[in-house]
């Protein structure tokens, strides 16, 4: 018997649509929302609060919101430049050293270009380099070579090569593979390959990610100063412990716009080479 589409399409299209639930089974979802729900109210009931100090955190906190919206520039205008001197030099050569160190780590660790061993020890590099959260490295570092931007750039640069290293081995292995095949049928050897098949496809990926790890690396380097990494975290941590809020502030608002500016430059940068 022969049947229209629309006579066979029209009963489906009467009925209501509904997604299909990822647990099919009713009381089991409930339950699962339930137990969900039970966790955590008990994990929110076991953070011991001291209201008492909430209270009096409420008053310095205010204090904050008024310093941060009448900022005071002039004040530590010396110490300011000097911390963000310090965090754009840690910044830049920290990014500049850990894209050079991560070229060749990432080739390393794609799986379809390079060998078994490289393979394995690239990756090892990767999985310690990402192991670690920045503050924790500068603490170490801090501990090693003493307060001041060397730790800073250190931890950015131990930081940044972990980064970039993982994403450029993953984009490698993602390639287009009939670009290698051409050019090892005409005879290509592997640098050959990595630099004409691999290069190409990866650049412009490689400059974006390198531009936002740039980003990165200059909020990072606020975060590291507070333990000693050198930077305008440094200063901003000084401004904190003596109650200078206004001070911290305008680093706040300093910190923001140069956040600001880098992003679109940034955007910018890989519209123009993508």
């Amino acid at each position: 018997m022969n049947m229209t589409s629309s006579s066979v399409a029209s009963p489906v299209a009467g009925r209501p649509w509904r997604k299909r639930p990822f647990i099919v089974n009713a009381r089991l979802r409930w339950s699962l929302y339930l137990g969900s729900l039970l966790y955590l109210v008990l994990a929110i009931s076991s953070v011991s609060v001291n209201w008492s100090r909430v209270w009096e955190g409420l008053d310095r906190g205010w204090r904050f919101v008024e310093g941060f919206l009448v900022p005071d520039f002039a004040s530590r205008w010396g110490d300011i430049v000097i911390g963000m001197q310090e965090s754009l030099t840690m910044t830049l050569t920290s990014t500049v050293v850990g894209i050079l160190i991560s070229v060749p780590i990432g080739i390393g660790a794609a799986r379809n270009i390079a060998p078994a061993p490289v393979y394995a020890v690239c990756r090892s590099i990767i999985a310690l380099s990402r192991s670690f959260q920045e503050i924790i490295v500068a603490i170490l570092f801090v501990a090693m070579f003493g307060f001041g931007p060397l730790a800073g750039f250190l931890t950015l640069s131990f930081a940044t090569i972990g980064f970039l290293s993982k994403l450029l081995a993953e984009d490698i292995e993602d390639i287009d593979e009939a670009q290698a095949e051409a050019v090892r049928a005409t005879g290509g050897g592997w640098w050959q390959i990595v630099n004409y098949a691999i290069q190409p496809q990866v650049m412009p990926r490689l400059i974006g990610l390198s531009l936002y790890r740039l980003d990165i690396n200059f909020r990072e380097s606020a975060v590291i100063g507070i333990v000693g990494a050198g930077g305008i975290g440094a200063t901003l941590n000084t401004a904190i412990d003596r109650y200078e809020y206004d001070t911290a502030g305008a680093i706040l608002i300093i910190i923001i716009l140069i956040v600001m500016v880098s992003e679109y430059s940034s955007g910018y940068v890989r519209k123009w080479v993508q």
